[in-house]
């Protein structure tokens, strides 16, 4: 399957701690990859994979499921730890999920989250019928491109495939239920106005979090694509001085 020119996975060598920034669901690479070059000219090492399925058609998206896109992820995670002392994790939407079931499953891992409208809820009631419609209807309208700054393109499909949203459902559910093995440091960056993720899946994460130093940053200026919006800016720079907090001794630049 043809990969999309702008949804190349990316990466680059810089100090000793690494970052792994994951995209979300239905997106590419293309939304986080400013946000990786901001760290790599920061002198991290930066990875952004292309989760499977994505980048390519919708179609070849609702043939992975959650435990692909985490396989990934954890494979990415395997490589810069190979090189680096530490590793950061980043995400967006989905990707956020996916940053906090890594620190769940490999504490040992993982040195801090910065997560950026993560999803692990909603109360939509179009989504209780997932399983059942999708035997029927493969995809429905996008979800994609929820950006207030003008003529920016998030590079995602236009189409959401369903069984890939019931699986996502199940990601959703197995990692709010590990909640509590989350200790490391947390960031978090909500968009005051988001189309595509609720305010609850925030509030749920920051109260069950067992993290002892969790900060949460509202954007004004972003919708849900928030690294590519107008507080982009804002969360590479905060970012970076998250991770320079929170690194240890021997992985600082």
């Amino acid at each position: 399957m043809q990969v999309q020119p702008a949804a190349e996975p990316f990466s680059a060598a810089g100090g000793r701690t690494g970052v792994l920034l994951v995209h979300g669901f239905t997106g590419s690479p293309a939304s986080m990859v400013p946000w990786a070059q901001s760290l790599a000219d920061d002198g991290f090492s930066v990875e952004v994979p292309r989760l499977p399925g994505h980048g390519t058609r919708w179609q070849e998206l609702n043939r992975t499921r959650w435990t692909d896109w985490y396989a990934e992820a954890s494979t990415a995670l395997d490589r810069l730890g190979a090189s680096c002392d530490e590793v950061f994790l980043c995400g967006l939407s989905m990707g956020g999920c996916l940053a906090l079931r890594l620190a769940e499953e490999r504490a040992d891992d993982v040195a801090g989250l910065v997560l950026v409208n993560p999803s692990v809820i909603s109360t939509r009631k179009d989504l209780r019928a997932v399983p059942l419609v999708k035997r029927f209807v493969p995809s429905r309208r996008g979800i994609g491109n929820d950006i207030n700054k003008p003529g920016v393109d998030e590079h995602c499909y236009d189409r959401t495939p369903l069984k890939a949203v019931d699986s996502l459902r199940a990601l959703w559910k197995v990692t709010r239920e590990d909640l509590p093995k989350v200790t490391v440091p947390l960031l978090l960056f909500r968009s005051l106005v988001d189309h595509v993720v609720e305010p609850m899946s925030a509030q749920l994460i920051v109260q069950q979090v067992s993290s002892r130093d969790v900060t949460e940053r509202v954007l004004s200026k972003s919708y849900h694509v928030a690294t590519l919006d107008n507080d982009a800016p804002a969360i590479f720079v905060e970012s970076a001085e998250f991770i320079r907090k929170h690194s240890a001794p021997t992985g600082r630049l």
